[in-house]
This record gives structure tokens, sequence and C-alpha cells, in this order.
């Protein structure tokens, strides 16, 4: 099995507030967030909950041992700079890692990787939120994301261990070759059949808080993700 990413951008950040507390324009209002990283050279301490010195805002959304390490892959800036016309920098996804060599379509649920003194397991997709949005300043970037599952992923910690810029992440073990990222992305949406949707609902690596829109497909009810993707943007 040889399967290798690269860390070519590693970022933590400190929860700070954005925006102007006098504007008329949704978009441009004060906002709170974490999202705005710094790149760092040096070697950080990777923990159960997370890097060493990175925060979350919205805790009950982000951060947490599910959610501890976030990655996004390099490759899909300059097709978001081309599809907007305007430049969207890598890292301003809010990832921790951002990586080459990879992405939702090359990596599975369940992946164990080493990256440097750290061991790290694929825990579930990211699914986008408004804030993604005005991070841009692009008001639809989240559905987009939504829409073509480029959205990033999330690790868990089974090992700390300190990680820096150029670690590679070496895989170690596949225990779900057939759900990546990306058809998990497809599926969650609808996008792909009604066996794949009744496979995920019982798989065990499903996330608990996918049931319900699961559950919903599968029955053929609307779903509307309109108060995650927009918020406070319309």
């Amino acid at each position: 099995m040889k399967m290798t990413g690269q860390i070519q951008k590693l970022y933590i950040g400190q929860v700070r507030q954005h925006g102007n507390a006098d504007a008329t324009e949704r978009m441009a209002q004060t906002w709170t967030t974490a999202m705005f990283k710094q790149e760092t050279t040096e070697p950080v301490w990777l923990g159960k909950e997370g890097l060493q010195g990175d925060t979350v805002a919205d805790k009950r959304h982000h951060g947490g041992a599910e959610k501890a390490l976030f990655a996004y892959a390099v490759a899909h800036y300059p097709v978001f700079s081309e599809r907007y016309q305007q430049e969207i920098r890598v890292g301003s996804n809010g990832e921790n890692i951002a990586v080459t060599g990879m992405d939702e379509g090359t990596v599975c649920i369940g992946d164990i990787y080493q990256i440097g003194d750290a061991v790290v397991q694929v825990a579930q997709p990211r699914r986008p939120c408004w804030k993604t949005s005005r991070r841009q300043g692009i008001m639809d970037f989240s559905v987009m994301l939504e829409e073509t599952g480029k959205a990033g992923w999330y690790y868990r910690v089974l090992k700390e261990g300190y990680i820096q810029q150029g670690d590679t992440l070496d895989l170690q073990e596949r225990p779900y070759p057939d759900w990546t990222i990306q058809r998990m992305n497809d599926t969650l949406r609808g996008a792909t059949d009604m066996a794949s949707l009744k496979e995920l609902q019982a798989a065990p690596f499903t996330p608990e808080t996918w049931h319900g829109t699961l559950t919903k497909r599968i029955a053929g009810e609307p779903v509307d993700d309109t108060p995650r993707l927009y918020g406070p943007n319309i």
C-alpha cells in the first residue's frame, strides 16, 4: 500500500472579530471566526483536540476530537480562482494543513496516515458553512463547495506528536477503499443511487450528524441546508 501526500502549508489561528459593526451590507457586518489562520514553518504539537495554539469560534459545530485537524487540497485553489476570476488564496478555507498529492477523490474515510511523529485517521468530510462564503466575500462559495464535494476533510488523532510544513502523509491502513470522501459527499447530497444512501446510513464510519439528512434522502423528503450555507449572509 503506497499513497503519500505532503503538507505544503501548516496553519494555526486564534478567534478574532472581523467586519464592520456599522455596515448595512450583511456580508460586511461583524462576525467572529478563527478562519484567518497564520502560516508557520515551526513544528507544532498535534494533540487529541487539535494543534497547539489553534482555536475555533463555534465549538458546537467545529473542533473536538473528531475534527482535530482540517485538511484541504492545494489543487483546488487555482480552479476556484479561475471560476470566480479573483485570487482564492491557499489557506483561505480555514484549513490547518494545505496538502498536495491528495484530495477528496483519493482520500477514503477511515484512512490512517503517519504525519511526522503523529498518527491520524480520516474521521469525516467537512461540511462548509456560511463563514466560508464570508471569508471569501463570495455569497455562493459555500454552496459551490457543497455541490462539488471539494470541501476538505477532518482527521482524528490516534497518536499525538509534532508535525510541520513539508511532512509527508504516508498511508498506513485503508479499511474502507470503496468510500472516498468524494463519494460520501455525493451520496449525502443525493447525487448517487438509493443503495449507496442506505449503505452510508448503515455504515459504522458515518458521522452521527449525517443520519438525519440521510433518513430524509432515503424517504424522499426535502433537505434544507440554507441556514448552514447562508446563515446571516442573506
